[in-house]
C-alpha cells in the first residue's frame, strides 16, 4: 500500500510537470532528500528514479526556459573545480573500489547543485524550492518528532521510517539538518506567497519546529545539542528584546530537563568529559592521524581514505572514592575509524587544494548573505522580505558549518542545495538591484530627446 501511495505521489508531480516543466526540478528534490526508492518495498526501489527525474528537470529547462542574461557565477565556477578535482582524487584514490561507491552519488549532488541556481530565476521558484525542500525534509522530522514524543528515541534506535544510517536518516546528519532548518520555516511562514500567512500557516510552523527541537533528543547526538544552542544565539541578532528572549529559553531550558529521557541527559553529560568518553576520544585520534596523513600526502587519498588508518584511543576517567580519586586510564586500539568531521573529511580525502574549495564556498556564502543583509535591512514594500531570506540562509549554513564540525557531511547533498538556492537568490537580487539602479540613468539620458522634440 506504501508503494502505491508513494507512486502515485510521483506519478502526480510529474503529470504536473509535463504543463509546467519546472515542477520537474521540484520533484527532484523531494526524492533526493526523502528517497522514496529506499522506502519502497518492491515497485521503486529497482528504477533509477532520481537519475531519470533529473533528465526531464534538465530537459525542461533546456526547451521551456528562458535563459536571457544566463551566467555562472564564481561559486558555481568553484563547485565545478571542486568537483573536477575529486574526479582526480578518485582516480587516484587509495581504495579505488570505496572511493568509487561514494563518487556514485557526489558527483550527482554536486552536478544537481551546479545547475539549480540557472532554474531558479524568480521569487517564486525560490520560495518553491525552499518550500519543497522544508516539507521533504518535514516528512523525516515529523515521524521522529512523533516518535521521540511517544517513546523518547534513544541513540541509534530511533527508526526515521527506514532502518538506514544513510543521508538524512542518520542521527547526527538529520540532527544537524533539522536545527538549519528553523530559520528557513520561520520566514516561509512569515513572507512566502505561495499560500495564505495566516493562524494555520503559523501554527505548522512553530510546531514544525518543535518537531525540530525534538530530533536531537531522540537522536541523542551531540551534535544536535550544540547546533541549538548556536541556533539560540543567531536568533538574538533580529531579536527586538533580548533580556525577555533570553529569560523565556532559560525558563523553557529549566521547564524541559525533568522532561528529558534519562539516556538523553546522560550521554549530553558526556560533552563535558570527553576525555573519558571513547566516541569522543576516538574523533580526537582519527583528526591526529589525518593531520598527519595529510602532511605526507598534500593533495588527500581520495574518498574512503581514513579506511587505512589505525589509532591509539587513549582515555581518561576519574572516579572519588571517598577523600581519594582514583583515576583510570585505558588504551585501546581502533582501525578504519570514520573521520567524523566535514573539515578533517575534505582534509583526508581531498588534500589542502579540496578543503581550500570548501572553505571559499563556504565563506563567500556567509559573506554575500551579510552584504544582502545589511543592503536591505531597511527596507520595506517589496523588498521587505530580502534581509530577512539572506538572515534564515546566513544562518542555517552557520549551524551546518558547526555541526560538521562533528559529522562528516561535507558532500550532504541537502546542503548543496541549500547553496545552490542561497546562489540562485544572490543572483536574483543583485539582478533587481542593478536594473533599478539604471533606470534614473536611463530616465536622465531620455529627457533631452524629450525636450528637444517638444
Amino acid at each position: 500500500m506504501r508503494d502505491l501511495v508513494f507512486i502515485a505521489y510521483i506519478m502526480a508531480l510529474l503529470g504536473f510537470g509535463l504543463k509546467r516543466p519546472f515542477i520537474f526540478v521540484l520533484t527532484y528534490a523531494y526524492i533526493d532528500i526523502v528517497s522514496p526508492q529506499h522506502l519502497s518495498y518492491y515497485l521503486l526501489n529497482s528504477i533509477p528514479l532520481s537519475m531519470i527525474v533529473a533528465s526531464l528537470a534538465i530537459a525542461g529547462w533546456m526547451i521551456a526556459d528562458d535563459k536571457k542574461g544566463l551566467s555562472v557565477t564564481p561559486r558555481q565556477g568553484l563547485m565545478l573545480m571542486l568537483l573536477a578535482y575529486a574526479g582526480y582524487t578518485t582516480l587516484h584514490a587509495d581504495f579505488p573500489v570505496e572511493a568509487l561507491e561514494k563518487w556514485a552519488w557526489v558527483w550527482k549532488a554536486m552536478i544537481w547543485a551546479i545547475f539549480l541556481p540557472f532554474t531558479l530565476r524568480t521569487r517564486l521558484r525560490i520560495e518553491a524550492y525552499l518550500l519543497f525542500m522544508t516539507l521533504s525534509a518535514a516528512a523525516i522530522i515529523i515521524v521522529g518528532g512523533i516518535k521521540t514524543a511517544a517513546s523518547g528515541g534513544g541513540y541509534g534506535a530511533l527508526n526515521l521510517m527506514v532502518s538506514s544510517n544513510s543521508g538524512l536518516y542518520e542521527g547526527s546528519t538529520i540532527s544537524t539538518v533539522a536545527i538549519a532548518l528553523v530559520p528557513v520555516i520561520l520566514w516561509l511562514a512569515r513572507f512566502s506567497t505561495i499560500y495564505p500567512r495566516d493562524w494555520r500557516v503559523r501554527i505548522f510552523a512553530y510546531n514544525l519546529v518543535f518537531a525540530c527541537l525534538l530530533i536531537p533528543i531522540g537522536t541523542e547526538a551531540r551534535t544536535g545539542l550544540v547546533c541549538i544552542a548556536v541556533l539560540v544565539v543567531l536568533m538574538l541578532r533580529d531579536v527586538k528584546r533580548r533580556l525577555l528572549y533570553l529569560g523565556l529559553i532559560g525558563l523553557a531550558g529549566l521547564a524541559a530537563i525533568p522532561m528529558l529521557p534519562s539516556s538523553f541527559s546522560t550521554r549530553m553529560e558526556t560533552i563535558s568529559t570527553y576525555q573519558a568518553d571513547g566516541s569522543a576520544a576516538s574523533r580526537l585520534a582519527v583528526w591526529g592521524w589525518t593531520w598527519d596523513y595529510v602532511k605526507d600526502h598534500p593533495l588527500g587519498g581520495g574518498f574512503e581514505a581514513y579506511r587505512q588508518n589505525s589509532l591509539l584511543v587513549k582515555t581518561v576517567s576519574a572516579n572519588a572514592d571517598g577523600p581519594v580519586q582514583i583515576v583510570d586510564s585505558q588504551v585501546s586500539v581502533d582501525k578504519g575509524r570514520a573521520y567524523h568531521s566535514s573539515y578533517f573529511e575534505m582534509l583526508g580525502e581531498q588534500g589542502f587544494p579540496g578543503l581550500i574549495l570548501f572553505l571559499l564556498i563556504h565563506g563567500i556564502g556567509l559573506i554575500r548573505m551579510e552584504v544582502l543583509r545589511r543592503r536591505h535591512i531597511k527596507a520595506d514594500g517589496d523588498k521587505a522580505w530580502i534581509a530577512p531570506l539572506a538572515t534564515a540562509l546566513q544562518s542555517a549554513q552557520i549551524i551546518y558549518l558547526v555541526g560538521s564540525l562533528f559529522v562528516g557531511i561535507a558532500f550532504q547533498p541537502f546542503v548543496y542545495m541549500l547553496l545552490a538556492v542561497q546562489i540562485a537568490f544572490d543572483t536574483h537580487v543583485t539582478r533587481k538591484d542593478k536594473a533599478e539602479a539604471r533606470k534614473p540613468f536611463r530616465a536622465a539620458k531620455a529627457e533631452p530627446l524629450a525636450v528637444k522634440a517638444g
